[in-house]
C-alpha cells in the first residue's frame, strides 16, 4: 500500500554530503491523512529536513510544521492545533539489526526506522510524526460546561474525596 503522503528519496541519489529538502502535502494528501488519523482537517503540513547518508544508513533532521483541526473529545467541536516539531531520526535497512527487548536511550540517540529497497519515505515519516505531536485529548473552550449540562460529573465530584466532602457538608 502506498502511503497518502509519500515523498521518497533514493539512497543512490543522496550521496555523502548533507542534502537539504523541503516537502509539503497537497490538498488531496492532507484530506486523506485527515481521514486516516481521524481529524476534522489538515490545513497545512510541511517539513524541511537535512538528509545525510552514511552507507546504508540515512540520518534525517529537521522540522515539521502544520495546522490541523481536531475534534474535541467531549463535544466534537473543532479544536485548531498548530504543530512546530523538531525531529531527528535514522533510517536503517529492514532486518539489519534485531532490536533487544529493552532499550535504554541516551540523550544523543535517534529514533530508528526501517526501510526496504533503495529509498526512504520522508513523507510517511512526517505524517506519523505529525500524528504523534497532536494532543491525544483535545478540549474545545466550554467543553466542561457542555459535559456538566449533559450530566457528566467531573473528577472533583467523583471518587472518595467527593464522598468525604458530601459528609463534611452534612456535619
Amino acid at each position: 500500500m502506498t502511503p497518502e503522503f509519500s515523498r521518497t528519496f533514493r539512497l543512490d541519489e543522496l550521496g555523502g554530503a548533507p542534502r537539504a529538502v523541503s516537502i509539503a502535502a497537497g490538498a488531496d494528501e492532507r484530506a486523506a491523512l485527515a481521514t486516516r488519523f481521524g481529524l476534522i482537517g489538515i490545513e497545512r503540513l510541511e517539513a524541511t529536513a537535512e538528509l545525510t547518508r552514511d552507507g546504508d544508513t540515512v540520518t534525517a533532521t529537521g522540522r515539521i510544521g502544520g495546522e490541523i483541526t481536531q475534534a474535541c473529545v467531549a463535544s466534537g467541536d473543532p479544536v485548531p492545533a498548530r504543530i512546530s516539531e523538531e525531529f531527528a531520526l535514522r533510517f536503517m535497512p529492514a532486518g539489519q539489526e534485531a532490536a533487544p527487548d529493552e532499550v535504554e536511550l541516551a540523550e544523543g540517540d535517534l529514533d530508528e526506522l526501517d526501510y526496504e529497497g533503495g529509498s526512504i519515505d520522508l513523507g510517511e515519516t512526517v505524517a506519523q510524526t505529525m500524528a504523534l505531536a497532536l494532543d491525544p485529548f483535545p478540549r474545545a473552550p466550554g467543553a466542561e460546561d457542555k459535559l456538566r449540562a449533559a450530566g457528566v460529573i467531573g473528577e472533583e465530584d467523583a471518587g472518595p474525596f467527593a464522598a468525604l466532602k458530601a459528609l463534611k457538608d452534612k456535619l
